[in-house]
């Protein structure tokens, strides 16, 4: 399963039970924290996800609803025993800011904390099954987008026939790459007979806070799922712009433009308690689009 859970979907002042902003992306048997507001803890229990499972945290900068939840959260970890290693990615000057927290309190961890300081685009994970890229954003402060990609062989197995043959493991990666492949026996195993095409590999971007930028669109191009935050409803566009945040049309327009095959909107402003016209007026220009509300998980397929 491939999807992303929404724990905060605020903008920086907590309201009407909408808490700041944190997601948990999921990709088959690995969870990721993709920033840290405020209450983030208290998220990951009330909708019963495994803190345990989180191996990768990423931060998007360091405005507080992104990241005050995290000092709570990893020491949360520590304070059940975890022992597997734990990966934080985020701007240079959070490791300060933690190391102070830490020996203030002279705490140590039953685990490794990694810190990977992000200071320029690319690839900031590779595993075999996926990977994760950072790319820049355009806020008033610097600021971090994320694209996570899972990675599909561009063929695979055909269950019906495949049955006629014995084959081990390393012969049918060898198939799933489109080679064909030799049998123990001397037998030579056609791809084209024992296999089919593979699904596209799917995409989820995410945007963080920013201003509205046309550019953006190339950096996510493709993305079968783009979250991007909608703080104001189209007529404060200038409120937007000057404090570095996007409207709905705005947010429409890069999905668009990134030919998105659909859209999250997020990070809404405390001025409105209510959420409906921002999904209204985003689906006007982007027809695709879901809001991101807390407890719902979206599927990227």
């Amino acid at each position: 399963m491939f999807g992303v859970t929404i724990l905060g979907n605020n903008s920086a002042l907590p309201a009407y039970d909408r808490h700041p902003t944190a997601q948990v992306v999921t990709l088959d048997q690995f969870q990721f924290l993709v920033d840290c507001g405020e209450g983030t803890q208290m998220q990951l229990a009330r909708y019963k996800i495994r803190r345990g499972r989180i191996n990768h945290i990423f931060i998007s900068h360091l405005h507080g609803d992104h990241y005050f939840g995290l000092p709570g959260l990893i020491n949360s970890m520590g304070l059940l025993g975890r022992e597997t290693d734990l990966h934080l990615y985020a701007p240079p000057e959070l490791q300060p800011i933690i190391n102070l927290i830490l020996t203030a309190a002279n705490t140590t961890f039953s685990y490794t904390l990694h810190f990977h300081p992000l200071d320029k685009e690319g690839l900031l994970v590779d595993n075999p099954k996926f990977s994760v890229e950072a790319f820049q954003v355009y806020h008033r402060i610097q600021c971090w987008g994320f694209i996570f990609r899972e990675k599909k062989k561009p063929r695979k197995i055909n269950k019906q026939t495949i049955g006629n043959y014995h084959l081990n493991a390393q012969q049918y990666e060898l198939l799933k790459a489109g080679e064909n492949v030799i049998t123990d026996k001397g037998e030579e195993v056609l791809n084209e007979a024992v296999t089919i095409a593979n699904t596209p590999a799917r995409s989820y971007a995410y945007c963080a806070d920013t201003v509205y930028n046309p550019a953006l669109a190339d950096k996510v191009k493709d993305a079968t799922m783009v979250y991007h935050e909608t703080t104001y409803l189209k007529g404060l566009e200038e409120r937007a712009s000057q404090r570095y945040h996007s409207t709905t049309h705005q947010a429409a327009d890069i999905a668009l433009k990134a030919n998105a095959m659909r859209l999250l909107i997020g990070h809404f402003s405390s001025k409105y308690e209510e959420l409906n016209e921002f999904l209204e007026e985003t689906r006007e220009v982007f027809p695709a689009t879901d809001l991101a509300i807390e407890g719902v998980t979206y599927r990227i397929m």
